[in-house]
């Protein structure tokens, strides 16, 4: 049985890596609790988040920095007036790895 994601921590990648795809990639996607929209051919995840305002979006953007620097890894964030849009990959490879399933799946523990 897999770890569950919210206990791994990231690890640095500096490249060579191959980015996930195929059962590798659907492995990981099953893992999250909530829908991610899979962007550029799987080569990123995609979730938006709703708010009943800018200053609950902002806050939850402001909690997502904070696992972001704690785990080194940062997603591109996009913040609208109730919303939260949150887009992940491992820029270094162009692509998915475990660290951006551990990342969205501490994110997701956000909103338990």
């Amino acid at each position: 049985m897999t770890m569950q994601l919210t206990k791994k921590h990231c690890v640095p990648c500096e490249g060579g890596e191959h980015p996930l795809q195929g059962l590798s990639l659907q492995k990981y996607i099953s893992q999250l609790h909530t829908p991610w929209e899979q962007r550029d051919g799987g080569r990123k995840i995609y979730r938006a988040f709703k708010f009943k305002d800018f200053a609950g979006a902002m806050r939850f953007a402001n909690q997502i920095a904070t696992i972001a620097e704690q785990e080194g890894h940062h997603p591109d964030l996009h913040v609208a007036w109730g919303k939260v849009g949150v887009e992940l990959w491992t820029h270094v490879i162009g692509g998915l790895t475990e660290n951006d399933f551990i990342l969205a799946a501490k994110i997701e523990e956000l909103q338990r």
